[in-house]
């Protein structure tokens, strides 16, 4: 990468060393664990495995034929009972599992033993229509308590389950149930968006009219009449008749390590979605030891990650890690903006989070919204911060340290993906010195590198291409029905390594500063730019709350920078400030990346998820017609968007 580009990031000169409480007390606080796993890499996985609670132990660690990987081959267990079950035959049977808030206010609180007995009922109701081991069970579903419910229900009895996020389309969920060939498909009446009602049940219903291998709908009553859903006889089931006669007990299947436990489909860049397979023990223990070590959770922790379930952060972060863990922790329904742009501080104030976990995307519109909503609200049970989904601006990070962490939390800032199930590159609480907007240094027994353009490392301080040169046992195995696209998408750019699809740089720390996908990476008259990188330097500027950069075609430089940004709340957008803000650009980075083009933008295009479509700027930029729209916080941002800039 180009000089010019690569300073920026790496400049950073803040650092934050581990606080004293967590260098005493931290899960993790030997550093010679690195060069124990480095030295011996199944000696160190194994002896973490030995956590976990084993039907029949394994016979052998790794079987590595690069790119297929088993682990620990032989072992019998089942991740319902990790989760659940051996938890409920401790103190830990009446503690509260899940404190959980609806948008309207509603609230719901379940102990381990309530979690338990619903998940055996819901594991009876499965087998009742039919669902046996192997078979693939869908889940179109807001974030309600049942969602959890029943994905454990399904690894109980050794079903496979694909979680589709309840903001897609019919198209989209029709899409997956057909590429799983789903038998059972799980959703509700309806449920609450920023005070609107979500039309589940009406999506399902029109997804299920073009998937065939559909058997039956389970309906779970959120809504209620204000739903209008309809009810096809035989086929659609409510959740709670069904649940009312179900034993309260289902034994939980022996699993071997290498059986299927899920698939969840992920972009590709094909345009058709890639179910991404893991496994039962490989990817249980992964998210056991990240969520132990990463989030440091203790037995008095409330802990709250504020993701959708869809995603894989929701699977590791809500549903398996700290489940596995036997912490409480925080499930909210709706949008943290409703009613009141304090929604989410209110709840930490509420219910005395202590460990909070949010997306970067979150904590800039955070930071537009203004400090004095969680200002107005009392933080101090939060002792840790993560952040999740695509790299952190050195500014949001100050601005989350600052403002939300009071200065006294440390920020675990990761880096990790659907395919890799657990964060990879990440630090830890009582042994990193924190550098805002790094993701710091590889897990234990985690082997990270950045290549250039042939496969070879670059020295410190260089940038390139994130690659993985050791097999985890949280891997993805494949893609569902397509081990070719497997071997093509992740293992054919590198041989013998697994591409992750991310740029980075290295600083002479050896810190990993991620820069997102390489496609986000810009060829400006031969210079490679971040698009990151830009988006740092216009919201290091006073007046931008966030950015969003792309690459558009330049008939003289191959590619032109074209910024959309939002301004923090009173800023005006005059055309003197446009001037400012590419100057300003040019100043932290260089003249190569002052933007060509920079659009003022009341709203960017978010998914429900938070993250930015920047998909949908590249083709507004580029005179396209706009693509799929409908996993879109707001579809409606997108259209008056492209609409302003025509205009222009």
């Amino acid at each position: 990468m180009a000089d010019d580009a690569i300073e920026v990031l790496l400049e950073e000169g803040r650092t934050f060393p581990p606080p004293d409480e967590f260098k005493q007390s931290g899960n993790l606080n030997d550093p010679g664990v690195w060069e124990k796993a480095d030295k011996d890499p199944e000696g160190f996985w194994a002896e973490q495995a030995q956590q976990l609670d084993w039907f029949k132990p394994w016979d052998k660690v790794l079987e590595w034929d690069c790119p297929w990987a088993k682990w620990f081959i032989g072992g019998k267990l089942n991740v319902s009972y990790n989760c659940l079950d051996r938890h409920v035959k401790t103190a830990r049977k009446n503690k509260a599992a899940i404190i959980w808030e609806g948008e309207p206010g509603d609230e719901r609180v379940l102990t381990y033993r309530d979690v338990w007995r619903e998940v055996n009922k819901f594991a009876n109701v499965l087998k009742g229509l039919g669902v046996q081991k192997g078979d693939r069970v869908a889940l179109y579903l807001g974030m309600v308590p049942e969602l959890l419910i029943a994905m454990h229900a399904c690894n109980r009895i050794g079903a496979v389950h694909s979680v589709v996020f309840g903001g897609f389309s019919a198209e989209s969920l029709s899409d997956r149930i057909n590429d799983a060939s789903a038998k059972v498909l799980v959703t509700g009446d309806g449920g609450y968006r920023r005070g609107t009602i979500i039309p589940l049940k009406k999506n399902a219903d029109e997804a299920v009219e073009s998937s065939p291998s559909i058997e039956h709908v389970v309906v779970v009553r959120r809504v209620g009449s204000e739903s209008d859903a309809t009810m096809k006889e035989g086929r659609d089931h409510w959740w709670h008749e069904l649940m009312a006669d179900a034993p309260l007990w289902c034994e939980p299947e022996q699993m071997d390590s290498e059986d299927m436990l899920f698939s969840l489909y992920t972009s590709g860049t094909t345009g058709k979605p890639k179910g991404i397979v893991h496994t039962t023990a490989g990817y249980l223990l992964g998210v056991y030891l990240a969520n132990k070590w990463v989030f440091d959770m203790k037995e008095d922790d409330v802990f709250w990650c504020a993701a959708d379930i869809g995603w894989v952060t929701g699977h590791t972060h809500i549903v398996y890690g700290p489940m596995a863990n036997g912490v409480t922790q925080v499930m909210y329904e709706g949008s943290p903006d409703w009613p009141d742009k304090d929604r989410l501080w209110r709840m930490v104030e509420k219910y005395g989070v202590t460990i909070f976990h949010t997306a970067p995307t979150a904590i800039r519109t955070f930071m537009r919204w203004g400090t004095e909503f969680p200002a107005a609200h009392d933080l101090s049970s939060l002792r840790l911060l993560g952040s999740v989904g695509e790299p952190i601006n050195p500014e949001a990070w100050m601005w989350y340290h600052e403002h939300i962490g009071h200065q006294n939390c440390p920020i675990m800032d990761t880096w990790w993906q659907t395919e890799t199930g657990h964060p990879l590159i990440t630090p830890f609480p009582g042994i990193t010195t924190l550098k805002p907007a790094s993701a710091t240094k590889p897990f234990p027994g985690v082997e990270a590198d950045i290549v250039d353009e042939q496969g070879n490392s670059v020295p410190l301080g260089g940038g390139g291409y994130l690659v993985l040169k050791r097999p985890w046992p949280a891997m993805l195995r494949t893609v569902f029905n397509d081990p070719d696209r497997y071997v093509e998408t992740y293992w054919s750019r590198f041989p013998g390594m697994y591409f992750a699809g991310d740029g980075a740089k290295r600083d002479k720390d050896g810190y990993f500063w991620l820069l997102g996908r390489v496609d986000d990476v810009m060829n400006v008259s031969g210079h490679r730019i971040s698009t990151m990188e830009v988006e740092s330097a216009l919201v290091d500027h006073q007046a931008v709350a966030e950015a969003a950069v792309i690459g558009k075609q330049h008939e003289v430089k191959g590619q032109g920078i074209c910024a959309f940004v939002s301004l923090i709340t009173g800023v005006d957008n005059t055309p003197e400030l446009v001037d400012e803000l590419r100057a300003h650009v040019a100043k932290k980075i260089g003249a190569i990346a002052r933007p060509d083009e920079l659009y003022y933008a009341a709203e960017l295009p978010k998914t429900r998820s938070g993250k930015i479509m920047r998909r949908l700027l590249r083709d507004i930029a580029d005179g396209k017609a706009l693509g799929d729209t409908t996993t879109l916080a707001d579809p409606t941002v997108v259209a008056k968007l492209k609409e302003q800039y025509e205009d222009e």
